[in-house]
């Protein structure tokens, strides 16, 4: 990166789960993560947009860590920069804000110190980070992502076949990750540890066939996380109910939650989202859509925006 560069960074948000997908199946959404970088004198951050109003504007932020994180693993150095930064992801809200930052940070090392780092090296580097492959491997490489992490490399099968209307609920209310995994149990016994594989399993067999008819089964069959955070989340069992009696193929809580996903038949969004506005008026209730591309980056000329 040199004097009078501008590079643009977009990182699409995501979801994670789907059910019995657990910390291993995510997708790619058209909520953005948005940097625009300049060389400056020092590293800051400055929050253009309310989702990112609090975030730390100095070093302490997420996405300067990472970036510092990775530099020092590759031997480089980092120019300081001034970076704006603007978000439509919701924070804390189970569509993939943090994994949407790490992503930023680990793409804002790689174009301005010209690591050329492939995909896999990217979605790696982020799965270790956020000890999982789903949601920061869709923010990389976009579409409908299975993914397994382990410490050498992150194994994901990619695709793009999603013929599905996505109606999100997303509550008012923050829900940590931290405080979601607190309701799972540390162990499952035997059986049950097969019967939730074997529901994961056919989620993913019918997802890589786009049949969503069969995936919206298996999420209503999961018993690795949904029915322990069921009590955090009380709008998850009513969208359920309003999604199974107007057509929907299947719900799912978004990550750790609170928001929660509508998966149906294309077309039906236009029935089915004023019913579910109806029922949750304290809630943002939207249609979204699923980013194929993934992360993106540009530079541009200063002088161009003149």
């Amino acid at each position: 990166m040199k004097e009078g560069d501008m590079l643009k960074i977009q990182v699409p948000g995501s979801t994670a789960n789907l059910g019995p997908g657990f910390d291993s199946v995510g997708l790619a959404l058209n909520r953005y993560l948005t940097l625009t970088v300049k060389l400056a004198e020092k590293w800051t951050f400055k929050p253009v947009s309310e989702e990112v109003a609090d975030i730390p504007e100095g070093q302490n932020n997420l996405i300067y860590k990472v970036a510092s994180q990775l530099a020092e693993q590759y031997g480089v150095a980092l120019p300081p920069c001034h970076v704006e930064v603007s978000s439509e992801i919701p924070m804390t809200r189970g569509l993939g804000s943090s994994a949407a930052a790490v992503a930023a940070g680990i793409e804002l090392c790689n174009r301005i110190a010209q690591l050329n780092l492939s995909d896999e090296e990217k979605v790696h580097f982020a799965s270790k980070i956020e000890g999982h492959p789903d949601n920061a491997s869709a923010s990389i490489v976009g579409g409908l992502i299975i993914g397994f992490l382990t410490e050498d490399r992150t194994y994901y099968v990619k695709t793009n076949k999603i013929d599905v209307d996505i109606i999100a609920v997303i509550p008012p209310y923050y829900l940590y990750t931290k405080d979601s995994r607190g309701a799972l149990p540390d162990s499952f016994p035997f059986q049950q540890s097969v019967k939730a594989s074997a529901v994961s399993n056919v989620l993913v067999g019918s997802l890589l066939n786009n049949n969503w008819e069969l995936a919206g089964k298996m999420m209503d069959m999961d018993i690795f996380h949904q029915p322990y955070r069921e009590s955090l989340v009380p709008e998850l069992k009513k969208v359920r109910e309003i999604g199974k009696e107007n057509g929907a193929y299947g719900t799912a809580l978004s990550g750790a939650g609170p928001t929660i996903l509508c998966f149906a038949p294309k077309g039906l969004r236009h029935s089915l989202r004023p019913r579910l506005k109806e029922a949750f008026p304290h809630c943002e209730v939207t249609q979204l859509e699923v980013d194929v591309d993934g992360m993106k980056s540009w530079f541009t000329h200063i002088e161009s925006f003149a």
